[in-house]
């Protein structure tokens, strides 16, 4: 009978070892790497600084976040695929924190419930699985976020619609091209690349943006609001204090 280390060693000794055939390909795969990184270095430079120019309109988006947000309000965040994932990316920063300890803010992802998502869907169609949610939950002065590289899923569009029914500030988040979703969308920012992959990227920087600029103003705000003590509030603070640690007939005698 084999020791439980020669069994040890026999597993150990039959793990995979990559053959000479794979070591002898790993220098294509290298440079297929390096230059795909290049590649992405020079366009997301050039994307950069035209997206620089955009600056008014991020900040216009920032100014209705931080408003909405500040006044007690919501924000929904709406896509599909990728930008699905990047509406829940989007809520995940300001219901937890991006940078900065603090309260958490009112956003909420309308990509996550799959019971509500296929009950839609199943029972009205795909186009309506946004639209339902806003109508159930956007109140006036709401915010609707919508990600979207086309900016013509029929989904969000018919959620703008459903966010203006109800009052709300509707931010879409597209490429570079002019869509339907721009038509319905009170400010859109449009990143300056229609390449798929390429336009995610960008919209991941404009949700760490937009999450970085809510968080630090709020935040600083929130501070500011809960350090300040008034004299007379001290006071009554000091003889709580007192009553706390002697009680009150030692306070009294």
């Amino acid at each position: 009978m084999h020791s439980y280390r020669q069994e040890q060693q026999a597993r150990h000794s039959s793990r995979f070892v990559p053959s000479s055939r794979f070591l002898a390909n790993d220098g294509a795969y290298h440079d297929t790497i390096v230059n795909a990184l290049i590649e992405r270095r020079v366009v997301l430079e050039d994307a950069l600084n035209k997206f620089a120019l955009q600056a008014n309109t991020l900040s216009h988006a920032a100014l209705q976040l931080v408003e909405t947000l500040r006044s007690g309000h919501k924000v929904l965040v709406a896509g599909n695929g990728g930008s699905a994932a990047e509406a829940q990316h989007f809520a995940a920063e300001l219901v937890g924190r991006f940078k900065r300890d603090r309260a958490p803010y009112a956003v909420l992802a309308l990509t996550t419930d799959t019971a509500i998502l296929t009950a839609v869907a199943n029972d009205y169609g795909y186009q309506d699985v946004f639209a339902r949610q806003v109508l159930a939950f956007g109140q006036p002065d709401d915010m609707l976020i919508a990600f979207s590289t086309s900016g013509e899923s029929e989904n969000l569009l018919q959620a703008a619609r459903a966010g203006s029914q109800r009052g709300m500030v509707t931010v879409a988040i597209t490429g570079e091209s002019a869509s339907s979703l721009e038509a319905l969308s009170d400010v859109t920012i449009k990143v300056p690349l229609v390449d798929t992959a390429l336009v995610q990227e960008l919209h991941m920087i404009v949700t760490h943006i937009l999450c970085d600029i809510a968080e630090t103003q709020l935040s600083s705000e929130s501070e500011e609001t809960t350090t300040i003590v008034y004299p007379s509030k001290q006071e009554e603070m000091h003889e709580a204090t007192i009553w706390q640690t002697f009680g009150e007939d030692e306070w009294q005698s």
